[in-house]
């Protein structure tokens, strides 16, 4: 039976990044700084990671003031929700064969 390692997304391999779109998927936004807390890692890393993200179009950024201060806001496009989706179908096909050996 053939795995299918090429349904994988290449985008979700960091742990980061899958983090960061389960975040996305069960919450309807957040925000840089929670984010940062809720992953605990620091801005740059965080910050290069929602960019990869948002060039793959999987994540719209949203910026506002709260007050005088900024916010910065994340959320899962359609394209992105489809693909995280696909994503994890494609590993539990893959948990799934291996069970069957």
């Amino acid at each position: 039976m053939k795995i299918p390692f090429e349904n994988l997304n290449k985008a979700f391999e960091n742990r980061l990044r899958l983090q960061i779109m389960s975040v996305l998927m069960a919450n309807q936004r957040y925000d840089f700084n929670s984010l940062k807390e809720l992953l605990g890692v620091t801005d740059g890393n965080l910050a290069s990671h929602l960019k990869g993200l948002e060039k793959e179009e999987y994540i719209m950024v949203n910026k506002s003031f709260l007050g005088r201060k900024p916010n910065t806001n994340y959320e899962a496009t359609e394209k992105g929700k489809t693909a995280f989706k696909n994503h994890l179908d494609a590993l539990e096909q893959l948990i799934n064969q291996q069970k069957i050996k």
